[in-house]
């Protein structure tokens, strides 16, 4: 039986890379810092909490990496952990880079000294490329980030690729573009939109967004976790880019889910208003506008479906109608 080792295993990703691995007859192990709390939301609705085995670990803490290793013996390590709210990163540049950097060469310093054999994939992503320099974005793009999250992601996703270079570890970087799903956390554009049209439609509370005019690659998290999977796979440790390779505005999202709510409206400007009681449904606020914008994100994963065989199961359709859905069910189940 194999074993892995995520981190981060509470968040979105970890949630169905843990249930994907577990389907495929993986012994799981959740690893999470101790004083983080207890949040098993995710896990508990993908119905895998006391499938998994959790560990306490502390990345900023070498020694107690190397000590949950060498408990484990995991054959694959999956680092999910991250700060990963761009628009926090801004607010809390050094947590942010000492989170998203520093904990990555933990790791890897463990893992060169002591367990070389062990297969390690590291979480990069589209905000790496910032502003960008070609479309789409493929693996040679020279990256240009634009906030302290992009920039600390860049230093990893360089150092998980020097250390493969420098020392031979089967170590790699999946650059994933956007994904979602209806585990997406509340502070993320998607989940803020589809659980704040459903609030409104029961309520008539305001749903506040920054800019709705930035194009975003948006895919679905379990179709994104399988190329994780699959890049452990390979007899040779590479970089790929994951994404869908379409690319529309958080604008078109918003329109995709009032539709899929069936709800009247009409755009005024970057604003929504309701056709029937003339009220707003959206309202733009300028506190959530990004200091430095990313303006368009379009990632070219031909790499990926050509040597992975990796390919997208969901669409946007399914993608909106999935998280309209559940966010409906929650709302029922809650009130």
């Amino acid at each position: 039986m194999k074993k892995a080792i995520i981190t981060g295993v509470t968040g979105q990703d970890g949630g169905y890379l843990a249930k994907l691995l577990l389907s495929k007859g993986y012994k799981v192990y959740g690893a999470q810092r101790r004083n983080t709390g207890k949040r098993y939301w995710r896990l508990d609705e993908l119905g895998i909490t006391d499938k998994i085995e959790f560990v306490d670990i502390d990345l900023g803490e070498p020694y107690n990496i190397e000590k949950v290793i060498e408990q484990v013996q995991p054959d694959e390590f999956y680092n999910l952990a991250a700060q990963s709210f761009v628009g926090l990163s801004f607010d809390q540049p050094q947590v942010t880079t000492i989170t998203n950097s520093l904990g990555v060469l933990n790791i890897l310093e463990v893992l060169r000294h002591k367990f070389p054999k062990c297969k390690f994939y590291q979480a990069s992503t589209s905000e790496m490329y910032g502003k960008v320099v070609e479309t789409p974005q493929r693996e040679t793009t020279r990256f240009h980030p634009r906030s302290p999250y992009g920039c600390a992601k860049a230093y990893s996703h360089y150092l998980t690729q020097n250390y493969r270079e420098s020392y031979g570890l089967f170590a790699c970087s999946g650059i994933l573009f956007n994904h979602e799903s209806p585990m997406r956390g509340e502070e993320f554009v998607t989940r803020k939109i589809t659980k704040g049209l459903v609030e409104w439609k029961h309520t008539g509370k305001v749903l506040e967004l920054g800019n709705i005019e930035s194009y975003r690659d948006w895919g679905h998290a379990e179709d994104y976790v399988e190329a994780m999977w699959l890049m452990l796979q390979q007899d040779t440790a590479e970089d790929y880019v994951i994404s869908t390779g379409k690319t529309i505005q958080i604008k078109d999202f918003i329109t995709r889910c009032l539709d899929e709510l069936q709800i009247a409206y009409e755009f005024r400007g970057h604003e929504v208003i309701d056709l029937g009681t003339r009220k707003h449904i959206i309202k733009t606020n300028p506190k959530f506008f990004r200091p430095a914008e990313v303006d368009l994100l379009v990632g070219d994963s031909t790499k990926a479906k050509e040597k992975l065989l990796w390919k997208p199961k969901h669409t946007l359709e399914t993608l909106v109608s999935d998280m309209i859905k559940e966010d409906l069910r929650r709302w029922t189940t809650r009130y």
